[in-house]
C-alpha cells in the first residue's frame, strides 16, 4: 500500500457510493497475498519526516509545526478507509493468502469478510514500532472480541484461517481463491436481488446502532422507516408476493 493506494480506494468508494447502478462492492486482489501492508520503502518519508511527505526543510520548522502536519496526515489516511464504511453500498472483502497491517485496517471496514484457506491475517504494526492508526485498532474489538482482538495487536502473530472463522473475523472459508471470488460473488448477487433502499438504510441503521444505546438505535430506525417506507419497492415487493414471482427492485 502506497501513499497513492489510500487516495484511490478513497476515490474508488466515493464513486461507488454515488453510482445508483451499483449495489453491492468486492475488494479482492490478485497473486498470492491479499495485502502486504503499508509500503514502508515509500511511505518512509511520512513515517520519519515532517509529516508532509518531504522533510528537506524540515530544520526550518519547529515540531510542533512538523507533528501537525504528520496528525494531518495520519487523520487522511485514517480518513480513506473510513471512506469504505461511510458507503451506502454493503462491501464484501475476499481475502487470500496473506493479510498484514494495513490490509486489516482495510478489511476491519468492511461489511463482510471472506477468506481462502490459506488466508492468515497479522496486526503487524508492533514488529515496526508503530502503534496500528488506520482503523484497526477502533473496529477489531466489535467484530472479534478484547481478547482476540489484544492478542492480534500484541503478538502480530499471523492467524490463520480456521481461528479467523472461529472469533468471527471472517463468515466463511473457501477452498482456493477462485472458490473464494465466486463464493463473494454469489453472496453479492444476492445482496444486489434485494431492494436496494433497504440493504443501504440497513446498513446505515447497523452503523448507527453499533455506535449508540438500544433505544437510540429503536429511535433512529424508526425514523429511518417513517420517513423512507413508501416506496416503489414496497410495492413491488408486495405486488410480487401477491402474484407469485421474484421481486424485481429498482431502487425507487
Amino acid at each position: 500500500m502506497a501513499p497513492r493506494f489510500f487516495r484511490e480506494i478513497k476515490q474508488a468508494f466515493e464513486e461507488l457510493d454515488e453510482d445508483d447502478g451499483v449495489r453491492v462492492a468486492i475488494i479482492r486482489s490478485e497473486g498470492p497475498v491479499f495485502s502486504a501492508g503499508l509500503d514502508l520503502k515509500e511511505a518512509g518519508s511520512i513515517l520519519l519526516g515532517d509529516g508532509s511527505g518531504g522533510g528537506s526543510d524540515r530544520t526550518k520548522r519547529s515540531p510542533a509545526v512538523a507533528n501537525e502536519a504528520q496528525y494531518r496526515v495520519i487523520r487522511e489516511l485514517q480518513n480513506c478507509f473510513t471512506q469504505i464504511e461511510r458507503c451506502r453500498k454493503p462491501v464484501i472483502a475476499a481475502v487470500q493468502g496473506k493479510c498484514v497491517g494495513g490490509g486489516v485496517d482495510l478489511i476491519s471496514a468492511c461489511d463482510i469478510r471472506l477468506c481462502a484457506a490459506d488466508a492468515s491475517f497479522s496486526i503487524f504494526e508492533a514488529k515496526v514500532a508503530i502503534v496500528a492508526d488506520v482503523g484497526t485498532l477502533q473496529r477489531i474489538t466489535p467484530i472479534v472480541g478484547k481478547g482476540m482482538a489484544r492478542e492480534m495487536a500484541y503478538t502480530a502473530r499471523f492467524i490463520p484461517a480456521d481461528r479467523a472463522l472461529a472469533c468471527g473475523l471472517v463468515n466463511e472459508i473457501h477452498t482456493n481463491p477462485e472458490a473464494l471470488l465466486a463464493a463473494a460473488r454469489l453472496m453479492a448477487d444476492e445482496i444486489a436481488e434485494n431492494s436496494p433502499l433497504a440493504v443501504q438504510g440497513t446498513k446505515l441503521v447497523l452503523g448507527y446502532s453499533d455506535e449508540h444505546t438500544t433505544d437510540e438505535g429503536l429511535e433512529f430506525v424508526a425514523q429511518w422507516n417513517a420517513s423512507r417506507l413508501r416506496s416503489n419497492d414496497l410495492n413491488e415487493a408486495m405486488t410480487a408476493f401477491l402474484e407469485k414471482r421474484p421481486p424485481k427492485f429498482t431502487g425507487d
